[in-house]
């Protein structure tokens, strides 16, 4: 997708939008070129197409930048803000563009920022339990490198392979591990952000506690890029676990496995994780994965992880699991122990989305997120609004957090303009009944682009009047990220 029909950098002065240009001036490429070196800017449009979306589609959101530029080091991501400041140009933040929101798309166009060069692990503080990390690291190659010092990142989403401590930061990421270890944020200590203006500043440190003046780096965790470009970050570690154990509980029906869940979380156990699977979700990954798991008599299925620094312990709770699921009326609980059972389970769950692509590549998936004990009657507005529009909603996640991935998948019979009507028109009634509910409308997949709209229709006008004038009061040209979460 090329830009076109854009102003030049200083021919369009509009206060709500930065200029922005299908090419910009020779004279911006080659001052940003003065700052990274040639080699790490691109304006070739076959380069930077996969720069100009994320994993939303492409053809319904991607958008052409106008040039990318690689960093090397926050000095430089530095004099890069302040040129697009000089000429009013929108930057676009990038860590590995594995997000689900559209939250790192040039919709505007402009210079997107890629960060992948800044990837290093600058300090393994043992003493102190912390990993300094630029933004750019994969967040999996952190895990593993303090697993080799027995300590644990427990912060990171499912996607850890592929996305990076900065985008992770930007969307305040969750998954799986939530119910136990918390979200990202819990284990943000610090960070190293350039402002929207172009200085650079700490905020936070190596500390357990702090309430000196406002929370800022609270402020940008979950930001989505919005409010600056955080360039390092201090990362919290804890003792790394040493036993654990999965159990995989089949149920007749999907309310009977959400109606398990408020029972063992009220126990005394705390699970690692809770995933939920209704049948069409389980079926569709088996058959893509070719897979055999024992589902042909259950509706629904709980994937649960427990772990432990004592193998006693962990047995225990998984003992202790399996009967309060079997109370609940389980059909059988299987137990995964040995790394290739637990893997062979876990694969399933992580290659739910992957298999339904294969069925049809258009859908909507959506990260819902209720209060746990509301999770049962959120199924069956589901189930209704999947008969009224004749589409499929699996339906799968977290469920011990209340934060499950409703997917609106369209029939690949369904033509597009028919599709959109259908995609619209059920979201709004999904977030309604989310809202009733007392939920939220993203639990850790982020506003963007793709829920701005309906983000700003559900809110609070009070809540998104306070946003405007963060954003206003921190990004006075509106050049970073412009256009996300919400409009000003």
């Amino acid at each position: 997708m090329v830009a076109k029909n854009r102003a030049r950098p200083g021919e369009h002065h509009d206060k709500e939008n930065p200029t922005t240009a299908s090419t910009l001036a020779a004279g911006v490429i080659h001052e940003l070129q003065s700052i990274v070196g040639p080699s790490y800017v691109w304006t070739d449009p076959e380069k930077m197409e996969a720069y100009s979306h994320d994993e939303t589609d492409a053809k319904t959101y991607g958008h052409m930048p106008d040039v990318v530029v690689f960093p090397k080091t926050t000095e430089e991501v530095c004099r890069i803000v302040k040129l697009a400041n000089q000429y009013r140009v929108p930057i676009v933040p990038r860590g590995a563009g594995s997000g689900l929101s559209g939250g790192a798309i040039p919709h505007q166009g402009g210079i997107v920022v890629s960060l992948e060069r800044m990837n290093a692990l600058i300090e393994l503080d043992t003493a102190n339990m912390v990993a300094v990390v630029e933004a750019g690291m994969v967040t999996n190659d952190l895990a593993r490198k303090v697993t080799e010092h027995g300590l644990f990142y427990a912060g990171y989403p499912m996607s850890l392979e592929t996305c990076c401590i900065g985008g992770n930061i930007a969307e305040n990421a969750g998954g799986g591990k939530a119910i136990k270890y918390g979200v990202t944020g819990r284990y943000i200590l610090g960070i190293e952000l350039v402002t929207p203006t172009g200085e650079s500043v700490w905020l936070g440190g190596k500390l357990s506690k702090d309430v000196t003046g406002y929370d800022l780096k609270s402020l940008v965790i979950g930001s989505e890029g919005t409010l600056g470009i955080v360039t390092k970050a201090i990362v919290k570690l804890i003792g790394l676990p040493k036993a654990w154990a999965d159990l995989l509980v089949l149920f007749h029906t999907p309310q009977e496995a959400i109606n398990a869940v408020p029972r063992i979380l009220t126990q005394g156990v705390v699970p690692v994780s809770i995933e939920f699977m209704d049948r069409l979700s389980i079926q569709t990954s088996c058959r893509y994965l070719n897979e055999t798991l024992p589902y042909e008599k259950a509706g629904a299925l709980l994937l649960i992880e427990v772990d432990g620094t004592n193998p006693e312990q962990v047995e225990t709770d998984m003992i202790t699991v399996g009967e309060l699921c079997e109370e609940q009326g389980a059909l059988e609980v299987y137990v995964a122990q040995d790394k290739n059972n637990r893997e062979r389970i876990w694969n399933v769950r992580r290659n739910i989305a992957e298999a339904f692509k294969v069925y049809c590549p258009v859908q909507s998936l959506e990260d819902i997120v209720v209060p746990p004990s509301r999770i049962p009657d959120l199924i069956p507005e589901l189930e209704k609004l999947s008969a009224k529009y004749g589409i499929q909603i699996p339906c799968y996640g977290h469920a011990g957090d209340g934060n499950l991935h409703a997917t609106l998948v369209k029939d690949p019979k369904m033509d597009m303009e028919t599709w959109k009507r259908v995609e619209d028109s059920c979201l709004r009634e999904l977030y309604a009944a989310v809202a009733r509910l007392g939920g939220k409308i993203s639990g850790e997949h982020g506003i963007g682009i793709k829920r701005k709209k309906y983000f700003q229709e559900i809110a609070n006008p009070v809540e998104l009047e306070l946003m405007r004038a963060l954003k206003k009061a921190w990004d006075p040209k509106n050049i970073m990220n412009p256009g996300k979460i919400i409009d000003l």
